[in-house]
């Protein structure tokens, strides 16, 4: 879906100068920050993180430390897109959850100070990989990694949504069913043209949905690529990039994060690939259900197909942005235009089950 920033081989996060679509007044920024974050001081170095198709993101070396700024993109958006200050919101409510996130600072709705609304949290060290497999991981760590991240699922789907303070963070009621109206509507938005199979995979979905509503936060994006890996270790110190969350079935957030066994290598998947010590996609489902006390999961491929869908609804959206020039990374063509496979695999798999 989106990605968080680009890791190098090695993991750590690459940094560029700011794209010039993606400008802003920095002294603006500074000056701002100076009187509102505690323990701000200047001067400060703006850079961006690259990759990422969503929520432009920058690192702020200031004086005082390291930061990381959230802002909406420029330009015209899809309506309910790019909510910036409902990520602020869910990662101020699971401060003290057990969920690891980065600590939020302030939130600016003020869109004359660099142009559209930001929030700045804290700069979280660690790995990101965007790549399923690993790479140059000794096959015990990729285990553990791939372990803590079904534990950090399964504890995030744990998490008293009302005792958060997340009251209409969501609806409770018919998720899948607003879902599919949502992401039906924002594929129509981006204008990107026909495609039969997202016509035929979006009627599958809406003659399958009545499935047994569940309430839990749902994160929207939770994938190994939107994980802060620990410097040194194989456990989760951060989960990144909440712009979808929302109040929502926890077998859309779990379908979703297995997608990476349904998806060959150039659609971000490990599907045919034999990495030594990556646990098969059954073993992570079991790991999941025993840590929820779940006794399986029958509408599986359901949630599958439903995830694929929304997966091209927004890749459509992010080629609709490389095409208008506003995207947050300058591959965002090439990541966009994959929403028509996507739109095939979904299909796929409402066929066969």
């Amino acid at each position: 879906m989106t990605e968080a920033a680009t890791g190098a081989a090695d993991g750590s996060p690459v940094l560029v100068p700011v794209l010039p679509n993606h400008r802003f007044d920095e002294a603006a920024l500074e000056r701002y920050l100076a009187g509102r974050l505690p323990g701000f001081a200047g001067p400060c170095a703006v850079r961006q993180f690259q990759g990422g198709q969503s929520n432009p993101t920058f690192h702020l070396q200031a004086a005082s430390g390291e930061y990381v700024l959230r802002k909406k993109p420029p330009g015209p958006l899809l309506p309910s897109a790019h909510a910036v200050d409902r990520e602020y919101r869910i990662l101020g409510a699971l401060r003290n959850s057990g969920v690891p996130v980065p600590v939020v600072h302030l939130l600016c709705d003020d869109e004359s100070v660099i142009g559209t609304i930001f929030f700045v949290m804290d700069y979280q060290p660690g790995r990101v990989f965007p790549d399923r497999a690993l790479p140059g991981v000794a096959p015990a760590d990729r285990a553990a990694i791939y372990g803590d991240m079904g534990r950090v699922l399964a504890l995030l789907h744990g998490v008293d949504w009302w005792q958060a303070g997340l009251e209409g963070f969501g609806r409770p009621e018919n998720y899948i069913g607003r879902q599919i109206d949502r992401w039906s509507k924002q594929y129509v938005g981006a204008r990107v043209g026909e495609e039969p199979a997202m016509d035929r995979l979006t009627a599958w979905l809406k003659a399958h949905a009545p499935v047994p509503d569940e309430t839990a936060i749902a994160h929207g994006d939770y994938r190994l690529g939107n994980l802060i890996i620990h410097p040194n270790e194989p456990r989760v110190v951060a989960v990144l990039d909440w712009e979808l969350a929302t109040l929502g079935h926890p077998l859309a957030d779990l379908a979703y994060s297995c997608l990476a066994w349904r998806l060959p290598p150039d659609l971000q998947g490990i599907q045919g690939l034999d990495v030594p010590g990556l646990p098969t996609e059954a073993e992570y489902v079991q790991a999941y259900c025993r840590r929820t006390g779940r006794a399986g999961t029958p509408d599986m491929e359901f949630f599958i197909a439903f995830s694929l869908f929304r997966w091209a609804a927004i890749a459509a959206g992010v080629y609709r942005r490389a095409l208008d020039g506003t995207a947050a990374d300058a591959r965002g063509r090439e990541a966009g235009e994959k929403f028509r496979t996507l739109a095939e695999y979904g299909w796929n798999v409402a066929r066969a089950a």
